[in-house]
């Protein structure tokens, strides 16, 4: 996700968060609906006291929804959280600088300092 689809999308992810931790958790939260066993957690219980199936390996179909729809409201969650951040932050401060300084380099305008040397020595 972090190689591959993220050079085809062209996204801009410097630290690979979403490649990372987005796609790993949500790939987790679903096979977490597949591998989930009442040998480890007995959470579903019938009238006997007997544990019931929980996730997709017991027969429980079901908590492949379950787990889906709990995806969905982590995006949604995640989608208008940020949006809003960003909205404030830009309000704020503003999220984009100048034409000037993103010439320079941010290195240059925000530090003061150059972070990478681009001169090329002749032998």
């Amino acid at each position: 996700m972090v190689a591959a689809v993220k050079a085809r999308l062209g996204y801009d992810d410097s630290l690979d968060a979403f490649g990372v931790h987005g796609v790993g958790g949500t790939i987790g939260a679903l096979l977490t609906g597949v591998f989930a066993t009442k040998l480890v957690n007995p959470i579903f219980k019938d009238g006997q006291g007997s544990a019931l199936a929980v996730g997709v390996i017991d027969g429980n179909y079901h908590q492949m929804l379950n787990q889906m729809v709990g995806i969905a409201m982590a995006i949604a969650l995640a989608v208008v959280g940020t949006y809003i951040i960003l909205r404030v932050v830009d309000f704020v401060l503003g999220v984009r600088v100048s034409a000037e300084h993103e010439e320079q380099g941010l290195d240059v305008t925000q530090h003061g300092e150059e972070g990478y040397y681009w001169e090329v020595s002749l032998p």
